[in-house]
């Protein structure tokens, strides 16, 4: 049987052992686990990696622990406002959305954006209007409730700063997955609920094709988790293939000189996954930790949270 592989990420930054309690540490590795291993199932069982990076950041936006659907931070005008982008590695394909409210799973509307629409990129109430007529799974406001994300939007209102994902520590709250399926065929996904306490309708990275997410068959499979304003000027994930494909980088030499050089000459701090296609996956980061796991097809589960 072909190789596969996927991993997939749940943020970045100031991330340390100090600040986390062992029962917290024990539910972040096991929402990664379990999100990973949703993805590996369906690789294993021969199926697309579309279908792999989709239903491992499906888990991931159902878990609260992470800043994207259920667990997406709130705006200034409390509300939960969530961005989402998929790639089609064999033949370039994309979907997008951005501002939406109020969608379960945006990587589905993103996905369906992709399939049923003649479209790439879908922001605000247009894509919500998308959404309705595509039968997209909508939630109230009350499942995205979490007290931990509004005393956060509480805590940044008091000095009317745009927040991290945060409480103590600086976290880049988003949540992607890469994969490589047996039939040779790369995918890449973001999906976010962007910064606390964002106002003016503020996009990231993460549903941007080229910024924080790419995937191209000749390359790689690249989904970023940072700074976001840093790694669209840098058109992080593109960057990655880019070096790739014309300087004949490998995949661990690019992300290095992406994450660990130019992001950093920039001021620009967190991570990235990236699967390429031959099965070779870097987990890549300039912060103090990146919630990160990957699976191979011939090697066990491995699972990370700070810096080793």
């Amino acid at each position: 049987m072909n190789k596969y592989a996927i991993a997939i990420h749940g943020g970045a930054g100031t991330i340390v052992r100090a600040s986390m309690t062992p029962e917290k540490e024990t539910l972040y590795k096991k929402g990664l686990e379990l999100a990973i291993l949703s993805g590996e199932h369906i690789l294993k069982n021969g199926g697309s990696s579309m279908d792999a990076v989709e239903a491992a950041i499906r888990t991931l936006e159902d878990n609260p622990l992470f800043n994207a659907g259920k667990g997406a931070v709130f705006t200034n005008n409390g509300k939960n406002e969530m961005d989402a982008a998929i790639m089609d590695g064999e033949n370039l394909k994309a979907g997008a959305v951005a501002g939406v409210q109020n969608i379960k799973n945006p990587i589905h509307l993103a996905r369906t954006v992709m399939d049923k629409s003649e479209h790439v990129f879908l922001a605000g109430f247009g894509a919500m209007e998308f959404a309705e007529k595509n039968k997209i799974e909508f939630a109230p406001d009350a499942y995205f409730f979490t007290r931990e994300r509004y005393d956060q939007l509480l805590s940044a209102k008091q000095t009317d700063k745009v927040q991290l994902d945060h409480t103590e520590e600086k976290k880049f709250g988003t949540v992607g997955a890469v994969a490589l399926d047996i039939q040779g065929n790369l995918a890449a996904g973001t999906s976010t609920g962007g910064m606390t306490n964002k106002k003016f309708g503020r996009i990231g990275d993460s549903p941007l094709i080229g910024a924080g997410t790419y995937a191209n068959n000749k390359t790689c499979a690249v989904s970023c988790t940072g700074y976001g304003e840093y790694f669209i000027r840098s058109v992080a994930a593109h960057d990655v293939s880019c070096l790739m494909e014309y300087k004949r980088l490998s995949l661990k030499q690019a992300c290095r000189l992406v994450v660990q050089d130019k992001l950093i000459k920039i001021g620009g701090e967190g991570g990235l996954i990236a699967v390429d296609a031959q099965g070779n996956i870097e987990l890549s980061f300039n912060s103090d930790g990146m919630y990160r796991a990957m699976k191979k097809s011939d090697e066990g589960v491995y699972i990370g949270i700070y810096r080793e």
